[in-house]
């Protein structure tokens, strides 16, 4: 470490802290410490280790700091973000790319010098009257080949909170590193606070550089913002999964559980508000992960990880009926963040659609609020936010997987691809193989808006993978290294596409809620070979009788022929407009998209029209 650093550091560590930092030998690590040490200028410098101390202090500063209060519940606190920083700000998140660099015209991005010099001026002085806290933490298992080791730098002890809830403890891994820089760095100032929150909002940025494996982040505090080791590492994990040929992927894992004690596990991507967090959570099937997962291959087999151990979840709508599992742990005392949420008199919190019902009055992200509040735009404001937040460890589950922390992680033997879709997929239905399934299930991944969000419902949204808005490579190779990830897998996992939102022509849903308890274990039959299938131009769909079984065994319910019929009948014309649009979509947004895709779309509009001669528009599955 250079003179002048030692002697920055010295003076702005405690003699603990200093200790602590030169107890990693890594004078790369040191040098960056103090860059933005200088930079930032705070009036102290928190170094963190894995210890219960450590984090204990991370709480107390916390709270003491004002970024969260306490709640009527041992271990819960209260955070708010204020009334304009409460979600993703995709406009101000920006690529970082030098001459040269072209990810493709989707991608939000800004010259590197030039964003750096402006993000460096926000940073300057940033941190001036507090403490920087400087933390180590571990994407993935710990002493693993999943295992990513990240640096957080922030001034918000709600983001370092955040994060040891969320994170595996990584000082341990740092010490192995020797002097490599091979590990994800995050510089986050909260800038200037009025009432606890960011002030300066209009001068938000969230700037990533992919080169450096470095986010900053600045005049924010939300977590989709802040938290550096949630999707904002997404997007550089993405990056360097392409240079090393393994996936990061937005997809929970699961256990699925056989009769017979058998656990198969299962990957699946879904974009918001399509079921991801409830088939995660399904009744009787064990949890890995809800919502980022790291996928390799060893042995000629894949095997999967999920880079967090805690869940930072959109609370609305959690209740004990829809979610008695998530209930359980936000009504226990278990170490619990809520955010955005509203607050009584006595701190008991409440949210959107917690059954309840809504109190007269509180503290919420607006403030002092009360029953016919309205903003300055004459919008009446609810009593807690849409997109409202708990922070809470896995741990705190009954139905967590066993092999949360195993390093080898999960064997992974079906990937599913799901979103809302109201006239095209069936409920479930298999690839007939890796590319088919990449192709037209993953990369061609579609999800209508609903009335509730956009004023407007229907509107189909293309996201492939479910993972658009964190996909930091030109789409074309995103796609490819799919295609390319099973070269030397011995048998691929299968791929199939769920949709628990198939309409009939009158607009009624023709599935049931608890429907994909019964599609899960399809699935799990069909990946162990335990149960055929029946052949159809889109790919393979369940035979009638394995259904009804299944429905009676899950579900207790007697499954009529005629709702079979119903919710699996191959819909041709609704088949061949998406195949149309997606080959539109590529052709218009990825120049570099491989061959393959076209000529897989190709194919199966081919097998679509010679059907549709032969049966008509609408086709029965009893016809195959």
């Amino acid at each position: 470490m250079k003179e002048k650093n030692i002697e920055l550091l010295k003076a702005k560590c405690s003699k603990e802290s200093y200790k602590k930092l030169i107890g990693l030998n890594n004078p790369k690590l040191h040098n960056f410490i103090a860059k933005y040490t200088k930079l930032c200028n705070p009036d102290s410098v928190f170094i963190g280790n894995d210890s219960l101390e450590d984090r204990q202090h991370i709480r107390n500063e916390a709270l003491e700091k004002g970024e969260e209060k306490k709640l009527v519940i041992e271990g819960h606190t209260v955070h708010f973000d204020g009334y304009n920083d409460q979600a993703r700000d995709k406009a101000q998140t920006r690529y970082l790319l030098p001459p040269g660099v072209d990810l493709g015209s989707s991608l939000n991005a800004i010259d590197k010098e030039k964003g750096l010099r402006e993000i460096h001026e926000y940073l300057k002085d940033i941190m001036v009257g507090k403490e920087m806290y400087v933390l180590f933490f571990c994407l993935g298992p710990t002493n693993s080949e999943f295992s990513i080791p990240c640096l957080q730098i922030t001034d918000s002890g709600y983001v370092a909170h955040s994060e040891y809830i969320l994170y595996r403890a990584g000082y341990e891994e740092f010490r192995k590193l020797g002097d490599s820089e091979d590990f994800f760095r995050y510089v986050h100032g909260a800038g200037v606070l009025e009432n606890g929150v960011s002030k300066n909002v209009d001068k938000r940025r969230i700037y990533i550089d992919l080169e450096d494996n470095i986010v900053y982040s600045v005049n924010t505090q939300y977590g989709g913002n802040t938290i550096g080791l949630k999707k904002l590492s997404l997007r550089l994990a993405i990056h360097k999964a392409l240079q090393e040929g393994w996936l990061a992927e937005h997809m929970l894992l699961m256990g699925v559980h056989s009769r017979k004690g058998r656990v198969t596990y299962f990957a699946g991507a879904f974009p918001s508000a399509c079921g991801k967090t409830s088939t995660a959570m399904l009744e009787g099937e064990t949890i890995v992960g809800d919502d980022i997962a790291y996928l390799r291959k060893k042995d000629g087999k894949i095997y999967a990880a999920n880079v967090e151990c805690g869940i930072f979840g959109i609370i609305r709508d959690v209740n004990p009926k829809n979610d008695p599992v998530i209930w359980e742990a936000l009504n226990s005392e278990e170490e619990v963040i809520f955010s955005n949420i509203l607050v009584t008199e006595e701190m008991i919190p409440y949210w959107l659609g917690d059954g309840r019902g809504m109190p007269e009055k509180g503290i919420n992200y607006s403030g002092e609020w009360y029953k016919g509040k309205k903003d300055s735009w004459e919008n009446e404001i609810s009593h807690a936010h849409k997109n409202a937040r708990y922070t809470v460890s896995l741990y705190a589950l009954k139905n967590l997987d066993s092999k949360l922390d195993d390093p080898c992680g999960v064997e992974v033997k079906g990937i599913v691809y799901g979103g809302r879709d109201s006239s095209i997929w069936p409920p479930v239905q298999e690839a007939f193989d890796w590319t088919h399934g990449v192709i037209t299930m993953g990369a061609s991944l579609e999800s209508e808006t609903t009335a509730a969000t956009l004023g407007k419902e229907g509107v189909r949204q293309f996201n492939p993978m479910s993972n658009l808005d964190f996909v930091s490579i030109p789409l074309g190779r995103y796609i490819n290294n799919h295609l390319k990830f099973v070269d030397s897998v011995n048998t691929p996992p299968s791929i199939f596409s769920v949709n628990y939102f198939l309409k009939n022509k009158d607009g009624k849903y023709i599935t049931g809620m608890e429907d994909k308890r019964v599609w899960i274990k399809w699935m799990e039959l069909r990946v162990n070979d335990d149960v055929e299938a029946i052949k159809t131009p889109a790919g393979y769909i369940p035979k009638y009788e394995d259904l009804k079984r299944l429905f009676s065994e899950v579900l207790d319910k007697n499954y009529r022929e005629e709702d079979y019929t119903r919710q699996f009948t191959l819909r041709i014309p609704e088949n061949l407009a998406k195949i149309k649009r997606i080959i539109n979509i590529y052709k218009i947004k990825a120049p570099d998209t491989p061959a393959a895709l076209f000529r897989v779309l190709e194919e199966q509009k081919k097998r679509l029209q010679e059907a549709r001669v032969k049966y008509g528009d609408y086709i029965a599955p009893s016809v195959f």
